[in-house]
């Protein structure tokens, strides 16, 4: 006598992790940064997230619906959100509300589904985004806010809202009196006109070896990295050569010529190298795959950095080096697989 059990299709084991979990623990690992973001600079930013959210997951749902795919698993997968969030760091707290319009337009149009959606995109979606608002709009992206300690006028939730919206700073002196160069700029002002990087560190916008209040976000950034790294979202090769390169490259200038060149921690905590490293770079789809195509993508990324900050026309110059690299990580794939196992 045969007993027939009844089975379903392959497979029969289910996934170990998912998209959307993989997602969640990138934003989980996003809230500590986020929350001194907002104790060193205002609420703007919290603002500037919604708003990249929502445009985010509209322009989703509106390609999902044209190229007729099913709304639910897509939008619940979070990457669009992820792809806002980690664009909405990148931009000064008091940016107008149609920045992030655009930016997401091509994150999640241009960069996303028109190369196939998730998974396919050549280039990193939230770079792309940031580079064509920063080229197309330069004054509205480089309103940044000084330090809340450091603030003549504080903008509370209220006026925060006023001014992203309407343009306008409900304070006396308008935008000058709410806006600051950032410590990369000021840097780089500053050795461009013949002034010593000692002499610059003076001001009261530095902090212990970046800028004041972003050396403190790097580290809350640099925290929820590990928590990645810890559960093997991400692989170290990529945050390791991104570091790494900005230390060891920029350790010789500093040594033969201190008045000129910073110290290299201070190309670590100002700016964008530490998010860069743990959250940007690292994206699987963009990055490389092999271990060793990770550390040179991650050196690639590092170095570029490096030279636009010292030569190029932008101060921080870290989203162009990640789009750079994101068109050299097949080449550099295909010259780094690992021996394939009988060869």
């Amino acid at each position: 006598m045969t007993r027939s059990f009844q089975t379903s299709g392959a497979p029969h084991m289910p996934p170990q992790t998912t998209v959307a979990k993989v997602m969640l623990q990138v934003l989980l690992a996003l809230i500590p940064g986020v929350l001194a973001y907002v104790w060193f600079f205002g609420p703007g930013i919290l603002v500037q997230i919604t708003l990249a959210t929502i445009f985010a997951l509209l322009f989703e749902s509106l390609m999902l619906r044209w190229r007729g795919r099913p709304l639910k698993p897509f939008i619940n997968d979070y990457s669009a959100v992820v792809t806002a969030v980690l664009f909405a760091l990148c931009i000064p707290p008091l940016a107008p509300w149609w920045i992030s319009c655009v930016a997401m337009l091509f994150a999640i149009v241009f960069a996303k589904h028109l190369y196939g959606g998730l998974g396919q995109n050549v280039f990193n979606p939230a770079m792309v985004a940031y580079v064509v608002v920063l080229i197309s709009f330069p004054q509205a992206m480089t309103s940044w806010l000084p330090p809340v300690a450091l603030a003549e006028h504080s903008l509370g939730l209220a006026d925060t809202f006023v001014t992203i919206f309407t343009g306008k700073v409900p304070v006396p002196g308008g935008w000058d009196a709410v806006t600051q160069a950032t410590p990369l700029d000021t840097l780089k002002t500053g050795v461009d006109a013949g002034r010593m990087v000692p002499e610059i560190r003076n001001s009261p916008l530095f902090g212990d070896f970046g800028g004041r209040g972003w050396e403190w976000i790097a580290n809350w950034f640099a925290l929820g990295g590990i928590f990645l790294l810890f559960k093997r979202v991400i692989n170290w090769q990529v945050p390791v050569a991104v570091i790494g390169s900005v230390l060891l490259l920029s350790l010789p200038f500093w040594l033969l010529d201190p008045d000129s060149n910073p110290f290299p921690l201070q190309h670590v905590f100002s700016g964008a190298i530490v998010l860069a490293a743990f959250f940007i770079a690292t994206d699987p789809v963009s990055g490389c795959v092999s271990s060793r195509g990770r550390l040179i993508f991650g050196a690639g990324v590092g170095i570029i950095t490096l030279v636009i900050r010292r030569w190029g026309g932008y101060p921080d110059g870290i989203a162009f080096a990640v789009l750079l690299m994101n068109m050299a990580a097949p080449l550099i794939d295909r010259y780094t697989r690992p021996r394939i196992y009988g060869e």
